[in-house]
C-alpha cells in the first residue's frame, strides 16, 4: 500500500528537516538536524515530535512569529512510501520521493531523550 511521504526544510530557530511518514491516518513526524542522507548506513539523528494532520503534507510557506515553530517551511522531498517492518523500536521503509529513494530505517536509541531516533538509509 501507498503512503505519503514527505520531508519539510523548516527555517526556525535552527535549520532542519521534518520527516514526515503517513501512518494512521496521520502524519508521525520527527525533526532531522542535519540533512536527510542518500548514503547507505550514514547517520543521521531523528526527534519524533507531535503527530500532524495529513492535510499539513501540502504545507508551505511562512508560520508568523510568536507560533511555535516560526519561520519558513518549503517541501524538499515528497513522494509516497510502503511500510517494510514497524515495531516500537524499528520503521523499516521503502521511499519513492524526488530526492530519496531506498530502504530506509527509523531505529530508536536509548540514550538521552526518549524521541530519539536514528534515520539512515539501509
Amino acid at each position: 500500500m501507498s503512503l505519503i511521504y514527505m520531508i519539510h526544510e523548516h527555517h526556525a530557530t535552527h535549520l532542519h528537516w521534518d520527516l514526515r511518514l503517513e501512518m494512521k491516518g496521520v502524519l508521525k513526524s520527527w525533526a532531522v538536524p542535519k540533512i536527510p542522507s542518500k548514503i547507505k548506513n550514514e547517520k543521521r539523528l531523528a526527534i519524533q515530535v507531535e503527530d500532524h494532520p495529513i492535510e499539513y503534507a501540502k504545507f508551505k510557506g511562512i508560520i508568523p512569529e510568536g507560533n511555535y515553530g516560526a519561520g519558513e517551511v518549503k517541501i524538499w522531498d515528497t513522494g509516497n512510501y510502503e511500510l517494510i517492518e514497524q515495531d516500537k523500536n524499528k520503521i523499516v521503509i521503502e521511499i519513492n520521493g524526488k530526492k530519496l529513494k531506498g530502504k530506509y530505517a527509523l531505529i530508536k536509541t536509548n540514550y538521552g531523550n526518549k524521541n530519539n531516533w536514528l534515520f539512515t538509509r539501509i
